[in-house]
């Protein structure tokens, strides 16, 4: 029973950083489309998306217990502004045909939430990733130095979803019901955005029925996967969800290459074998772990 149950939890990890990982080639076909206004029709379909499966699934009660905590609000409005700053930044790397730096962003997101345990709750970090942090940085200045700019896409990426890893933490809510408290935080804004945007004739929204289509999809695309990672998470241990997590910055990173063209610098390639070392150091210091576990 065991066995099955971890069966299943590996084809739904899979599924979920298998959908993640596939984004690139989703957003891409919002030609034309703005990326803030992409962001806000995601945010839109997404609430109202998550309030169907919500209502479905009868989770109402850990909603209420999170909202009698006033204080945890200001947590989730925190997670809220993150995660919107970060899929309005990868919305607009695909659409600027940088998917290679949103990959490595993600590549870099481990390595971030490491540092954040160091920096902000003072946890003490093993040699093993002490070192990976140090061949981030490395990697950077590589980059600083041989392309004379910051890869700055994938820094904030990276920085905007370790820092909201953090700050869920520190929320009691799962993540179905804090992705639905945190949209709906951010509908009231995103439906006045909206709202201006039709009063100035400036909406794609019911200019093609593609297009159309198209922003109603992206609640559920966005939903979808997050559903299939709890299913993981629930069946897995927290160290196996983790070695499953590299399937998406790999997918996109191959998608970069392979599907939409993007050249590889050797600036460029030099950042990736950097960052995967680092990585690899991480994912042996986690092994190590659980073996002794």
């Amino acid at each position: 029973m065991q066995a099955r149950e971890a069966r299943h939890g590996v084809g739904y990890g899979i599924a979920a950083y298998v959908i993640w990982g596939c984004f690139p080639l989703f957003f891409a076909l919002f030609d034309g489309v703005p990326a803030w206004e992409v962001l806000i029709q995601r945010i839109v379909w997404s609430c109202l998306f998550l309030l169907i499966v919500v209502m479905l699934l009868r989770r109402w009660a850990p909603i209420r217990e999170g909202l009698r905590q006033p204080r945890q609000l200001v947590w989730v409005l925190g997670c809220a502004v993150l995660i919107a700053l970060n899929w309005g930044l990868y919305i607009y790397a695909v659409e600027s045909h940088r998917v290679l730096q949103a990959s490595l962003g993600y590549f870099m997101t481990p390595l971030v939430n490491v540092a954040c345990g160091m920096l902000v709750l003072k946890e003490r970090l093993s040699r093993w990733q002490i070192l990976a942090i140090c061949l981030a940085v490395v990697a950077i200045l590589v980059q600083l130095w041989m392309l004379g700019k910051l890869p700055w896409i994938s820094l904030v990426l990276a920085m905007t979803f370790g820092t909201y890893g953090l700050l869920r933490k520190r929320v009691p809510l799962d993540g179905l019901s804090g992705l639905f408290v945190e949209t709906g935080l951010l509908l009231p804004l995103s439906l006045i955005a909206l709202g201006w945007l039709m009063w100035q004739g400036q909406s794609h929204f019911g200019e093609t029925p593609t297009t159309t289509m198209l922003m109603i999809v992206s609640g559920v695309v966005t939903t979808l996967p997050l559903l299939a990672f709890a299913g993981a998470a629930r069946r897995l241990r927290l160290s196996t969800v983790g070695f499953l997590m590299y399937i998406n910055p790999t997918l996109q990173f191959l998608i970069a290459l392979w599907v939409f063209g993007e050249p590889l610098s050797p600036a460029q390639l030099i950042t990736f074998a950097l960052i995967w070392v680092g990585l690899g150091c991480y994912s042996l210091d986690a092994w190590f772990h659980h073996q002794r576990g």
